[in-house]
């Protein structure tokens, strides 16, 4: 069991996750308006550099939701071979060009070389923003997206298939199968419902 997730991994998985089921059977989208981004980047003060100061204008919005409609095909992507997420199944861009948003939002941010030499360690090279160079949120959303992708937490990802559910989530242990109990107890109540519906029916159980 894991108990920890990076912060690559929560901001691409947050990001993703503004796409939900609404509550009546279909699917809502949580970045609507420039004002809702500014409220989304403002609750993440770790993971944004000077989030108090953001206000979203429409480009970043079209931005940030081009970046998710990328971020959430390579999900699909890397569950292979289960099935993507319900609602991405019939809105999934080719990988070739989920890449390319990805990669050319993640460029739009320079960074620059910062060296880190802890007590009783190595030197080590980083990469950090250009102080002051504008704030950019599809780019910091970008390169924890490639962080995530990029990294071992990939394995764990996986698409919840609970009835009215379309989010990814990482699995924390070998037996899960749903991102929340509240999704495996709909799931079984489904599949309750289907057996005794096929038993009345005369159609044999698989």
């Amino acid at each position: 069991m894991r108990d920890s997730i990076t912060r690559d991994a929560r901001l691409a998985l947050d990001l993703a996750l503004t796409v939900r089921h609404d509550g009546d059977g279909g699917v809502t989208d949580d970045l609507t308006e420039p004002s809702a981004l500014t409220a989304w980047v403002r609750a993440r003060p770790d993971a944004f550099p000077r989030p108090e100061h953001f206000v979203a204008g429409i480009t970043h919005l079209t931005a940030v939701r081009d970046l998710r409609t990328a971020l959430r095909t390579l999900f699909a992507h890397a569950v292979r071979p289960a099935r993507p997420s319900p609602a991405d199944a019939a809105r999934l861009l080719p990988v070739t060009e989920a890449l390319r948003r990805l990669n050319e939002a993640a460029a739009r941010t320079p960074t620059v070389p910062v060296l880190d030499w802890a007590e009783g360690d190595g030197p080590v090279e980083r990469r950090r923003p250009v102080p002051d160079c504008g704030h950019d949120p599809a780019a910091t959303l970008a390169q924890a997206a490639i962080g995530f992708l990029a990294g071992p937490d990939r394995e764990r990802l996986r698409a919840c298939h609970a009835p009215r559910c379309v989010r990814y989530f990482l699995k924390e242990h070998p037996r899960q199968e749903w991102c929340r109990p509240s999704c495996g107890n709909r799931a079984r109540v489904a599949r309750h419902h289907e057996r005794h519906r096929r038993a009345g029916q005369g159609v044999p159980g698989t």
